[in-house]
């Protein structure tokens, strides 16, 4: 792609997600998503492959479902209470409406259909892009309206969870399982939203920083099948060693980063007297960990004869940055230390 198309395209992007952050009006925050969709599709689409041009419509056609129904619960609370301020969302059923609209455009389950198929027809960069940044705007508007309908987010949360455990136990492609992976932490999320919002955008910031180091992993291995992550060991061997560190710490195993969001979020539903929940949480995390446990297997413990070894790669020199690599997979293993001094900034 020509670098000056990109570098429009990425500050496209950038600008989306900015005025979407920084709007108080529902206008605003409707056009910076529509600038956020609409700078994405080229890049999803610069492959020029038939997976590449239908995960594009997949993901135009419910991008653009989900802006309409932001829009038209926007102009239907504009209609009930006569204001269209963000952070004054008083009545039900616009607030309901707009919380289902955010659900799709993330991916949360039962509306999570598009994701798996949308992430397995793409690039790892640009898969990489839509399972991190395309999430920070929708997560801006759903903490500043702080939805009220507890019941329907406990059940968008627990059906995540649940649905990202599963969904991704009988996958081999690797963007899938991280697909089923997203929708699984986006169920963390949205379960802690109401009683602790600080503790979701900890969750959202681990999340980021833990998928980001995944996907340049594959991308560096240029792996895109459990196949093909079995035989990197003879390409990159010190990586190979760490690799099951990050997919652990992704899965929320102590003593690795991935397990801070949950041992906090666990803590607090347990405060808030939904042992039930908590436990159930708990439980659906161990689904997620076996497809973890299932790539670290398969990338350290199996040699040829007993997995299918892929097409043998190329060995040439890689381009790709090692810099941005090395500081997320640091991060990815080491912040569990930082505990107390992320509680004490978060809930004082």
């Amino acid at each position: 792609m020509n670098p000056y198309i990109l570098a429009t395209l990425m500050f496209g992007l950038g600008l989306g997600t900015t005025i979407t952050f920084a709007s108080s009006h529902w206008l605003l925050a409707w056009m910076g998503l529509e600038m956020n969709t609409l700078a994405i599709i080229p890049l999803m689409a610069q492959l020029h492959h038939p997976r590449a041009v239908e995960a594009t419509t997949k993901y135009f056609l419910t991008q653009a479902t989900a802006a309409a129904m932001l829009l038209f619960a926007g102009t239907t609370n504009a209609w009930l209470t006569g204001q269209w301020d963000i952070q004054q969302m008083n009545h039900p059923f616009p607030t309901t409406l707009i919380t289902l609209a955010l659900a799709l455009k993330i991916g949360l389950a039962p509306v999570h259909s598009w994701l798996p198929e949308v992430l397995q027809g793409l690039d790892l960069t640009t898969g990489l892009i839509l399972s991190t940044w395309q999430k920070l705007a929708p997560f801006a508007l759903l903490l500043q309206i702080y939805p009220t309908n507890s019941t329907l987010l406990m059940v968008l949360g627990l059906t995540s969870t649940l649905v990202g455990g599963w969904g991704g136990l009988n996958q081999t492609q690797l963007r899938k399982i991280l697909a089923y992976s997203s929708i699984a932490h986006l169920g963390w999320m949205i379960l802690i939203l109401q009683f602790s919002p600080s503790l979701t955008l900890l969750a959202l910031l681990m999340y980021m920083i833990m998928t980001s180091s995944t996907f340049l992993v594959f991308k560096l291995n240029k792996a895109t099948n459990i196949n093909a992550l079995a035989i990197s060991w003879t390409k990159t061997p010190a990586l190979t060693s760490l690799t099951p560190l990050v997919l652990l710490s992704l899965g929320g195993l102590p003593p690795l980063t991935g397990f801070m969001p949950k041992w906090l979020i666990l803590q607090e539903l347990t405060k808030q007297d939904l042992a039930a929940t908590a436990t159930l949480a708990a439980m659906t995390a161990l689904l997620s960990l076996y497809f973890y446990l299932r790539l670290s297997y398969a990338m350290t413990l199996t040699m040829s004869p007993n997995n299918l070894s892929g097409i043998t790669p190329w060995r040439l020199p890689s381009l790709q940055l090692t810099m941005p690599l090395a500081i997320s997979t640091t991060t990815t293993l080491l912040l569990l230390p930082l505990t107390p001094a992320v509680t004490a900034i978060l809930m004082p």
